[in-house]
């Protein structure tokens, strides 16, 4: 597996990384056993780089994870994210107020099992609180030896910039893959001049281009994909129609359409780590072989054809999510 650098702090990880979402349940059931053998094949390809939240299952990710480490930290970079708070009638809360993110990251540490994180993330923008104060209890938990990173995740550019300002800022982590451009316009820019690694997020489109849902049927009935507009009704039908420049390319390269769709994230830059995550090991071992593929001008021109930007219908939230994005 080839390393990448976020940010220029001297952070280095593995080119792909493991979104760890999926490894508890929110698409789909998953039992701590093939989560933990599914983390256990990854270090075993040579990721190095997993990221978390404590808002994933009530922290229970982070718990979860916290076994699959067991014995085989060393190496690893483990990132985490605080400040999206979700409570059990589903609601949700956003918090970036200093003695919370105090707070917060003792919990995930206890929760991980582990006395550093690598990466912590401010999980979505609290507009309620300066942005320089949450940054500002970053930097105290950095100082006392908690922390190693500092990120943030879905920030918009002034956001970035003045926290970039308190200190530097290594990684920004929102959602990029060929169905959601919307970064390249200010966001990645923005990361580039400021020399900040950018961590993409779903960049197979939580499942849609791997090219294996082609009807809601597929899914289990309690998957959160079912809730997103692009996996509803027309829009599902008319995203359908894009897959077909992917799905033409990975036959050509004899590999999924999956490991094509991360390629080209990869080919957007090299301070670009996307973060696809799975629960199931033949998925897994698919995935990094994007760590190998080398799309030519031709096949990224097949695929800006077929996916310019905002070519996907429908938002990539449900409306109440879409108002945490960009702050």
């Amino acid at each position: 597996m080839h390393k990448r650098s976020l940010g220029q702090q001297g952070l280095q990880v593995s080119a792909i990384g493991l979104g760890c979402m999926g490894l508890t349940p929110i698409y789909g059931n998953v039992d701590e056993a093939t989560a933990v053998a599914a983390v256990h094949r990854a270090i075993d390809l040579g990721v190095d780089f997993f990221d978390s939240s404590d808002a994933y299952a009530f922290g229970a990710n982070e718990e979860r994870l916290a076994k699959a480490f067991a014995g085989r930290r060393k190496g690893l970079i483990i990132a985490t994210k605080f400040g999206q708070i979700r409570h059990k009638d589903g609601s949700m809360d956003v918090s970036g107020k200093p003695d919370y993110v105090m707070q917060a990251c003792e919990a995930s540490l206890k929760r991980l099992n582990i006395d550093v994180i690598d990466l912590y993330y401010q999980h979505r923008v609290d507009a309620t609180v300066p942005i320089e104060d949450t940054v500002g209890a970053m930097v105290r938990l950095k100082e006392q030896g908690k922390v190693r990173h500092l990120g943030l995740s879905e920030a918009a550019p002034q956001t970035i910039r003045r926290a970039h300002k308190v200190h530097p800022i290594a990684a920004l982590q929102t959602e990029y893959s060929l169905w959601s451009r919307d970064v390249e316009a200010e966001i990645l820019p923005t990361c580039r001049a400021l020399g900040i690694g950018f961590v993409a997020y779903s960049p197979l489109g939580r499942g849609f281009l791997s090219a294996t849902i082609k009807t809601l049927d597929v899914l289990e009935k309690d998957d959160r994909r079912r809730a997103m507009p692009r996996y509803q009704g027309d829009n599902l039908t008319s995203n359908l129609k894009l897959i077909g420049a992917v799905e033409a390319i990975a036959k050509a390269k004899d590999c999924s359409a999956a490991a094509v769709a991360i390629a080209w994230t990869l080919a957007r830059g090299a301070d670009i780590v996307p973060i696809p995550g799975t629960k199931r090991q033949n998925y897994l071992e698919q995935n990094l072989v994007a760590d190998r593929i080398q799309l030519g001008a031709d096949d990224l021109a097949a695929l800006d054809r077929a996916f310019p930007p905002h070519a996907a219908a429908g938002e990539r939230y449900p409306a109440e999510q879409m108002k945490r994005l960009s702050l």
